[in-house]
């Protein structure tokens, strides 16, 4: 883990937000339609309407957290899902708390 990397994602609000509101879709995003449940994670189409930006630069935020594993796509035909990486979520907190 880069330490360093993952700092410099996340000193973007909008990424923060995303990973926030994946951590409760049920709460932040509206039911989905082609899957049962959030347990997959969230369309991007639905955070890409729930940031109000344009789909490429979601696309390019989503891609920038998965390069350092904070969160975890899944392809449902042309459809991408993603949803966090708490493991390696809780591995940066604690690496921050000890190299801090």
């Amino acid at each position: 883990m880069n330490i360093l990397e993952i700092s410099k994602v996340l000193s973007n609000q909008v990424r923060i937000d995303i990973l926030d509101w994946l951590k409760t879709p049920e709460n932040n995003f509206p039911k989905q339609t082609n899957v049962p449940d959030f347990s997959d994670g969230v369309c991007v189409c639905h955070i890409q309407e729930k940031t109000g930006l344009s789909q490429s630069t979601v696309s390019h935020y989503l891609g920038l957290m998965h390069r350092v594993n904070l969160v975890i796509p899944t392809r449902h035909g042309k459809w991408t899902y993603y949803k966090r990486n708490e493991e390696m979520i809780q591995h940066y907190i604690n690496t921050l708390k000890k190299e801090l």
